[in-house]
């Protein structure tokens, strides 16, 4: 796909984002934006997936370690085809299989289900040691949150994964600057995240997460790294492309109400004509 072909679809991603919230009265829009350009190339260009098989045995596996995103995850997997985009609108209402964080025992295209925070890369590292074990092609991906990698379970992962050579293993980490309860360098502060990945044998390569040309250089320099594995450090504006969201830890965990779901609509429905019109 071109670059605004691309971007076309993250605007697409980001309005089943805010209609999910929305639907559900609850759950998670400020990270699930600032990751969606990140989930756009995965889903649509860098991974070998299939949606009509989504257990293909070789297909490439990516884990959300960061899963209390999955309004953006699910909104991807719908664009992509796994399931109806309308499905959407049933986030985390009873009895529906997109429940609040992914279960990949309903989801289909979920490989790994995740939401306690640090647990998911863990995951990633150990499929991506499977696979190196079974002489298997499939690469693993994982996106963490930069708030996430303040847990120390992401730093054993990294140490063994940087110990056994994964270089079929890319991290991405969503370096939007905000958690829960403010700026991550005030609550407890990760930096400088580069030097601590460097530490411990990671290939570092640090992008504007939300600049398609940076995303796709940084995948192809990670499919060229040999002998160890990746971590894309990607910056990213929290909340983005609804306004009143942007860089706002306040919308880290809540729905929009009826006038302000108008709003980000609106916003997003800009920003899909300014497209068209290129």
């Amino acid at each position: 796909m071109t670059k605004t072909e691309l971007e076309k679809v993250a605007v697409e991603v980001r309005k089943g984002i805010v209609t999910a919230v929305h639907s559900a009265k609850s759950g998670h829009p400020g990270g699930s934006l600032s990751a969606a350009d990140i989930f756009t190339y995965l889903y649509f260009e860098e991974m070998n997936i299939d949606p009509a098989n989504p257990k293909m045995e070789d297909r490439d596996r990516f884990v959300l370690s960061k899963g209390h995103t999955a309004p953006g995850y699910y909104s991807v997997l719908a664009q992509r085809g796994f399931f109806p985009v309308e499905e959407l609108k049933n986030l985390r209402h009873v009895g529906s299989f997109l429940q609040g964080h992914p279960d990949m025992k309903h989801i289909p295209g979920v490989d790994m289900s995740t939401g306690s925070l640090g647990q998911g890369f863990s995951a990633a590292v150990g499929m991506a040691l499977a696979g190196k074990m079974d002489g298997k092609d499939y690469r693993v991906y994982a996106l963490a949150g930069d708030g996430e990698i303040q847990e120390g379970q992401i730093w054993e992962a990294s140490m063994f994964a940087g110990h056994r050579k994964l270089d079929n293993l890319v991290l991405i980490v969503d370096n939007n600057g905000l958690q829960i309860d403010g700026k991550i360098d005030d609550v407890c502060s990760p930096y400088p995240i580069d030097e601590k990945f460097k530490a411990f044998h990671f290939h570092v390569i640090t992008i504007d997460g939300n600049n398609f040309d940076q995303i796709a250089a940084a995948f192809a320099e990670a499919r060229q790294t040999k002998g160890q594995p990746t971590v894309i450090i990607a910056k990213t504006v929290k909340g983005k492309g609804v306004s009143y969201m942007e860089n706002q830890a306040g919308w880290h965990g809540k729905a929009p109400n009826d006038e302000e779901y108008a709003i980000a609509m609106e916003d997003l429905e800009k920003a899909g004509e300014a497209l068209c019109q290129k």
